[in-house]
C-alpha cells in the first residue's frame, strides 16, 4: 500500500487540493502498478510561519522588499 505525504505551506483551495490528491493518485497507480484503492495520500499543511528555508520564513519572503 503506497502512502504518499505532501507537506505544503497552506492557502490554497479546496479544488485545489483535490486536483492535486487525484494526479499525485494517478501518478502513483501508473508508476507502481498499485491500485487505486491502495494508494493513500496525506496532505499537510502549516503556516507560512512555520515553514522555513535559508533561515528565513515563507511568511518574511512574502513581505520582504527585493533589493535593487
Amino acid at each position: 500500500m503506497p502512502i504518499v505525504e505532501i507537506t505544503l505551506v497552506s492557502g490554497r483551495s479546496a479544488q485545489e487540493l483535490r486536483a492535486m490528491i487525484s494526479a499525485v493518485t494517478s501518478a502513483v497507480s501508473e508508476t507502481v502498478a498499485a491500485p487505486v484503492s491502495a494508494i493513500r495520500v496525506i496532505i499537510r499543511e502549516v503556516p507560512s510561519t512555520h515553514f522555513a528555508a535559508g533561515d528565513v520564513t515563507i511568511a518574511e519572503r512574502k513581505h520582504s522588499v527585493p533589493v535593487t
